[in-house]
């Protein structure tokens, strides 16, 4: 339960639900305690730690699954499974120990292909034959996961309010980090991983400071690929220009500070961090491979990752042009405000 789009969106709706009628409680793969876990505990939730899932250890896994769900049988409403494919292997035991309402939940369209495909084939087929109830945050995040069975959109919702643009707090989050007033700065939310495409925001960039030499780039969030993205920089000549803010408790306030939100990943669903910048009134562009349906305010646009850099950079500084406005209402009437979603929820949770 660390800061990534999926976890953010379960909490979410974990602080706005009505805990008097519904608790969560978490089962996570990771020993190691997680950005969310000590708000989780506050609010009554119990955390499970599982043994890593891979395709290697299978059967030892599934003897896990098998004797937790027998140890808790009895305590749960529903089982809501957030870990795309694997999604299956729990709700195949929480079938066998009685419990009836078993979601799924896509988040992304695509996971390309490695040693892992065919067993992603496997959790596939599990989380299909053992789901009741089959969600997904887009119409290509859900092809991907469910193939051509029914499934139901539910929006990568949130706390639209706590997003609103504010001028105030903007000029604070810029003195913070030491960037100038008038700078034009580029900004992105995302965990360092190959999907989210850093080398190439760096790439892009590096032109842009060309024609901005005051620019900056904000980087937030952490990951296996942070320190490769960094010698890139270094590389690039641009090192005093990024900002690399690590995981952050504040992205609510972070994104008042920039001036267009990128993310031109190679694969993607539907990003909880998208929707938070267009609720924080910025312009946002994105790579094509993302869903269209991300744009609810008309802030935002779409290229091609074949598209020569240099494009990219001049679309980014048009795009930067665009007035700032204040997005709550659309974002609400679009459905992207969290207690949209909690009437869906509690209904499939079956209270």
């Amino acid at each position: 339960m660390n800061r990534g789009g999926a976890e953010t969106m379960v909490m979410n709706h974990y602080r706005a639900i009505d805990r008097n009628k519904v608790q969560f409680d978490f089962l996570v793969h990771r020993q190691q305690r997680a950005d969310y876990d000590d708000e989780i505990e506050a609010l009554g939730g119990r955390i499970f730690r599982a043994m890593p899932i891979r395709p290697w250890s299978y059967p030892a896994y599934f003897r896990w699954l098998d004797g937790f769900f027998r140890e808790h049988r009895g305590e749960f409403t529903a089982v809501h499974g957030h870990i795309q494919e694997n999604s299956g292997f729990a709700l195949r035991y929480a079938k066998k120990y009685g419990i009836k309402n078993l979601i799924a939940s896509s988040h992304i369209a695509d996971l390309g292909v490695d040693y892992k495909f065919i067993f992603r084939q496997f959790g596939k087929l599990w989380t299909n034959r053992f789901a009741t109830q089959r969600l997904a945050c887009g119409k290509d995040a859900g092809r991907f996961l469910y193939g051509k069975r029914d499934f139901q959109l539910l929006n990568n919702a949130i706390d639209a309010a706590r997003y609103q643009f504010n001028p105030s707090t903007r000029e604070e989050k810029r003195k913070e980090l030491g960037i100038p007033a008038d700078a034009l700065v580029i900004g992105n939310v995302a965990r360092f991983c190959p999907q989210k495409n850093h080398s190439f925001i760096i790439k892009v960039f590096a032109e842009v400071v060309k024609a901005y030499p005051s620019a900056r780039l904000l980087l937030v969030g952490s990951g296996p690929l942070m320190d490769e993205t960094a010698t890139l920089a270094a590389r690039s000549g641009i090192s005093d220009n990024v900002i690399f803010a690590g995981l952050r408790p504040d992205v609510p306030d972070l994104l008042q500070a920039f001036d267009v939100f990128f993310m031109p990943s190679v694969f993607e669903g539907l990003p909880v961090s998208v929707i938070e910048a267009q609720a924080a009134g910025l312009p946002c562009l994105l790579s094509d491979v993302i869903d269209r349906q991300t744009d609810i305010t008309g802030n935002v646009r779409f290229m091609s990752l074949s598209a020569p850099v240099l494009d990219w950079a001049k679309t980014i500084i048009s795009h930067s042009a665009m007035e700032r406005k204040d997005t709550f209402e659309a974002i609400q009437q679009a459905g992207y405000d969290v207690n949209s979603n909690l009437r869906i929820l509690t209904s499939l949770y079956g209270i």
